[in-house]
This record gives C-alpha cells, structure tokens and sequence, in this order.
C-alpha cells in the first residue's frame, strides 16, 4: 500500500518505518526541514534500539522516503496518519492545533479518496472534528474517510511492540476504512480489535490512565513499606501472582515519566471535566506521581543531613531506560530540588546527556561514565534503571566515594549484597 505519514516524531517515524518493514510504500512528512535532512542522510534524529538499522534498510530498498511537504504525502497516498504532535495545553487539553492544520491540507490536497487515520494521542471526538473540518474545505466534495488507530508503542521496545502487538485498535465507521486497515495490519497476525472512532480514542487514554494508577498505587504502598519496616518486593510479588492483578508495572520507584502517561492522564482528567464528570482518582494518580520525587529527596536529606556543598551523584537522566527522552523525567525535577539545596550535582546517563545540558547552566557536572559520577561524591542516587548501571563493579566504586551511600530509586540492586561491602543502603520501600 501507499502510506503517508504526517509527523515524524518518536510515534510518526517508527510506525511508518514499521509499514516499510511490512512491505509497504511509505512517505514520512515533517514541517521540520532539518529533521527531513538528516533523515534524508541517515541520522537519526532519536535514539531507539533497532530503529537506525530499520530506516538504512527500508531507505535502501526504496520503501523508505522522506518529505517536507504534505501535498506531496497527500496526493500520493491512500491511506494519510496523522502522527503530529498534541502537546499539553496549561490547563492539561490536548492541543489540537497541528491535528486541525493537517486536516485542512488533507482536504484541500487529496486527489481522490483517501482514509484518514489519527495515529496521535488525541481526546475523544477529535475524529469528529477531523471529519467536520475536511468536510468543511473540502469543495470537490471528494469521498474520503476518518479512522481512530492509536499507538501502544513503548520508548525502548518499539519496534518489537508494533511487530508483536498485544493488540490493534482500530476505531472506524465505514465497512471501507475496516477492510483497508485490516487487510494493512493482516501480516502481522494480531489480535485486532475493531470499534467506532469514539470508542477507540477512549482505549488509548484509558488504557495508559489505567497503568498510570498501577504504578502510583505501588508506590503509595512503597511509602507505607517505608514507615513500617515492610519490603515492597516481597508485597509486589505476592500481589502481581494474583492473575486479577499481574505482576507488570508493580516497580516501586521514582514514578512514571515521558511524553505519554503525563500528558494522557491529564488529558483524560480534562475530557471528564468538559464532560462534567471529576475524575478525581486520577488527580491522586498525578498527586502520588509528584510526590515520589520528594520522597526521594527526603531519604538524601536523611541521610546526609545538611545537602549544601554535599556533592551528589546522579545515575541516569531519561525518563526510563533504552531512550534519551528526558520529557517529564523524574531527573530534572530530582536535579533542581537539589540544586535548591545548595547541592553539587554530577550526572551521567547513557544516551540523554546532551539532551539535558543546556538545562541547567551551573551546579552540574556531566560526567564520562558512572565511576566518574561516583568519584569524591556523598552520595549515589539511581534515577533511571539502565542494565549497564545493574552491572557496576561497587567494590571500585567503595574506593573512590567521599561517603558510602547508595540511594536506589528504582531497586534495581540487592540490598543485602550492596550493605556487605559497607554501603549504606535505601530504596524505595524496601528494607
């Protein structure tokens, strides 16, 4: 098939590689001439394991190609996802400006009929207003169709997750739009769930809102651990056995991060207040999130009382591993607390260094690796659960810190081995 894709994004330039890999013509549109550039060249402009190898491969084959103007994209496809970003607005409402820009192009572009799929994170009934829009500059009255097929990609994994999805939501109101989208998602051998649009904008947002309250009950729970000697380990475990449960995303830690849990839950919150309806479960969700990082805070100040000219060391900066995303990261908010404080702050993180140095303008050491970061500092915070960090060798590291503090906000290490070698140890509910 003939695919455009408009917004080449972390969700617009995977995906369309993704259909390249399936066999498909695919062209990836972004506004953004110096992204197109050096996608043109090779560069990748985010990192993601797998996806550098995939775009050189499909570009090579010639299933891969890349743009800067949507007429091209519209006039040479059927099939039109709109990947474009939707921004938080301050009162947490999804900004639809792009979605609404595209949709104006599409209609005054599109040479014969098209189908329309918003693949970004948008409320519900946003296929409504796709609809009215294109409807309403489209002159030649040229049929077309509007379809709702979120994304369920995760930064790190996405390319497995679009290869081998749980499943595929496609929302649709035609018997047309369906047997496209099916006959497109066909070789990937998923289950696929078919809904109206409304129905499917609703799965997206539910769906992370519902993950969102799993990881922040798990770590309310930390917090009782915490104050009465319990171990949240062993309670996770016990809980995540239970099938009504499941063991996934029951990680006590520093909370939840990057562009899609933040931005969904507030969104979903704003659709109930429109709707009259307080969702005011997921205002606790958001709440508990926020406080994780305070918590953290406390337990360095705990341990070394005063945290002016203390020199802290900071592992990881992306808001979870195998990205070098540092939207909504629990680091920076963690860094400027401390800073605050009058802390000295070293930092390393594997792939989102250079996304955070022009963040802060002093106070912040970025360092080589993590035994520089451990160098001379009081303390050793875990921030994002890299593998590389599971891997480190803490008796060199016993040598080279000012005190012996290991702080771990993602329990990534056994206490009990980390305490042998004569660290002090804490992490987030665990004894």
């Amino acid at each position: 098939m003939n695919i455009c894709i408009i917004g080449s994004g972390y969700v617009g330039l995977v995906t369309g590689t993704c259909l390249a890999e399936l066999g498909n013509n695919v062209i990836c549109i972004d506004n953004d001439k110096a992204k197109i550039k050096k996608l043109k060249a090779g560069i990748i402009p985010i990192y993601e394991p797998g996806l550098e190898e995939l775009v050189k491969r499909n570009k090579k084959e010639g299933r891969l190609s890349f743009g800067s103007e949507i007429k091209e994209g519209i006039r040479k496809c059927e099939i039109i996802f709109i990947a474009v970003g939707t921004p938080s607005k301050s009162n947490g409402e999804a900004d639809l400006t792009f979605v609404e820009y595209v949709s104006r192009e599409i209609a005054i572009s599109m040479p014969s009929y098209r189908l329309i799929v918003e693949k970004s994170t948008v409320p519900v009934k946003t296929g409504e207003w796709v609809e009215n829009t294109i409807k309403a500059f489209n002159k030649r009255n040229i049929k077309f169709d509007v379809a709702s097929n979120p994304e369920f990609l995760r930064e790190g994994s996405a390319i497995e997750d679009f290869m081998h999805p749980d499943r595929i939501v496609i929302g649709v109101n035609s018997k047309k739009a369906r047997d496209i989208l099916v006959k497109l998602y066909k070789p990937l051998n998923a289950q696929i769930v078919i809904t109206d649009t409304k129905s499917a904008e609703i799965i997206k947002h539910a769906s992370n809102s519902f993950l969102a309250t799993k990881i922040s009950f798990i770590n309310a729970v930390s917090n009782i651990c915490d104050k009465v000697g319990a171990d949240i380990i062993e309670v996770a475990k016990g809980m995540g056995l239970d099938k009504r449960i499941g063991k996934e995303f029951l990680n006590a830690g520093l909370g939840f991060g990057g562009s899609c849990f933040p931005k969904d839950l507030s969104a979903f919150i704003r659709i109930g207040e429109e709707i009259g309806y307080d969702f005011g479960m997921l205002k606790e969700v958001q709440k508990v999130n926020d406080y994780q990082k305070r918590v953290l805070v406390k337990k360095i100040e705990e341990l070394l009382w005063n945290l002016s000219d203390k020199t802290i060391g900071i592992l990881g900066l992306a808001f979870k591993p195998d990205t070098d995303d540092i939207r909504q990261a629990p680091s920076l908010d963690i860094i400027s607390m401390l800073l605050k404080e009058g802390a000295k702050i070293k930092v390393y993180d594997p792939e989102a260094m250079d996304r955070v140095k022009g963040l802060f303008k002093k106070g912040v050491k970025f360092c080589k690796d993590a035994y520089e970061v451990a160098k001379n500092s009081d303390c050793l915070v875990i921030v994002t659960e890299w593998n590389e960090f599971k891997k480190l060798d803490f008796k060199k590291i016993k040598n080279t810190m000012q005190q012996l503090i290991i702080i771990d906000g993602r329990n990534i290490y056994d206490s009990e081995e980390i305490k042998k070698l004569g660290f002090k140890y804490v992490g987030m509910g665990t004894r």
